[in-house]
């Protein structure tokens, strides 16, 4: 079930194009779960095939409803479908294998605002509805969703990339969790993409304001607001593979001093660089730096990289979706000179060495260069 995210985006897609044909998109989505469902259950009368197909079913109706909406609001009324099928699916086989578990819809439980796609939750409103709901004189184990949440309306929000790390981390914050255990497909942390590098490592420990920065600067492992509900009250993390899950994998927790670090490579593709000055050449100020930033919020445009010089100001930022490039640069251009280039790449290496640096930059343009003390980045054509 993992490319259902990439299906239900598709699906997404296909409705907003006006000659396409997204119900049939949905169809094959739907039976492509119920062929697993075939694989997990011997009675095809079991109501997971029509929970299964009803939740289907929401997808087009969200679609008829609220297609025409912002594109994050629907986003988050399509994509969140996948988070609930996957944990109905997993609740009714452990439950049908005799291990009693209690399905839990956290939508019900983790309320935020209405920012769609990148919400942010209320806390302490969300705790007391844990707190309540996930009480082990009712049940030893509960399934519940990652990643999503509702508003005060009532219409499903989404945490942001990787949102289901930052989820387990409000519920272990909330109920005073011993530790965190995030499964994923690799056997923990490592200082560079596994899929890009052959020469890594995996780090066996590592400090919470170390993972903070590195998933500031884009490391996909998890997400970046997972570690602060977990360093207020020192929950231990751990990042362990499902596929080899007696592996020690990765503790995160709080260290005694900052060790001496491997160096981490992170890569961003599908960046845009941005240089944008007065049309009058006045000096950028905070006020149009405040503007610059409230528009690129608007465009849910995460920035990575940023430059500013007396008379122009330039950054690097993901490739926006759901809105294209000309949008925002139109927007831009109302009060500033625009150039952008896209298509990019924009590489951090983390406790860096002029080696690496070398290795990695060599015989590449490179547009923007930046060094503090532990971290280099740049920006390359």
């Amino acid at each position: 079930m993992g490319k259902t995210t990439n299906g239900l985006e598709a699906i997404l897609e296909e409705s907003r194009n006006q000659n396409g044909n997204y119900l049939e998109l949905i169809e094959n989505l739907r039976k492509e779960h119920l062929a697993i469902l075939d694989q997990l259950f011997d009675d095809a009368d079991h109501e997971i095939y029509s929970v299964v197909s009803e939740l289907f079913a929401t997808v087009n109706n969200a679609i008829i409803k609220h297609g025409a909406k912002d594109y994050n609001f629907i986003y988050d009324q399509v994509i969140s479908i996948g988070e609930l099928v996957s944990t109905c699916i997993v609740s009714s086989w452990l439950n049908r294998n005799g291990i009693e578990n209690q399905w839990v819809d956290i939508r019900n439980l983790l309320k935020t605002d209405s920012t769609y796609r990148e919400a942010e939750v209320d806390l302490n409103r969300s705790k007391k509805n844990c707190y309540k709901t996930f009480n082990k004189d009712l049940s030893k184990i509960f399934i519940t969703q990652g990643f999503i949440g509702s508003d005060d309306s009532g219409f499903t929000t989404t945490l942001g990339r990787e949102g289901s790390d930052y989820t387990a981390a409000l519920l272990a914050n909330f109920l005073n969790a011993e530790n965190i255990t995030l499964w994923k497909d690799v056997d923990g942390i490592y200082n560079a993409d596994p899929a890009r590098f052959s020469k890594i490592e995996k780090i066996n420990d590592l400090d919470y304001e170390e993972v903070i920065e590195l998933t500031y600067y884009g490391a996909k492992v998890i997400h970046p607001k997972t570690i602060k509900p977990l360093y207020d009250k020192k929950i231990p993390l751990y990042v362990k593979s499902f596929n080899s899950p007696d592996q020690a994998g990765t503790r995160v927790s709080k260290m005694e001093s900052r060790m001496l670090m491997l160096p981490f490579i992170i890569i961003l593709d599908e960046q845009i660089l941005f240089s944008v000055s007065k049309k009058d050449l006045s000096f950028v100020s905070e006020i149009d730096l405040r503007y610059l930033f409230e528009q690129l919020h608007l465009y849910r445009v995460n920035v990575n990289l940023m430059q500013h010089s007396a008379i122009s100001f330039s950054f690097c930022v993901d490739t926006p979706k759901g809105k294209s490039i000309n949008e925002l640069v139109s927007k831009l251009d109302e009060g500033f000179n625009v150039l952008y280039n896209n298509n990019l790449q924009l590489i951090t290496i983390r406790n860096y060495t002029h080696q690496l640096i070398e290795e990695l930059t060599v015989n590449k343009t490179i547009l923007v260069e930046q060094r503090s003390r532990h971290t280099a980045q740049f920006i390359i054509a």
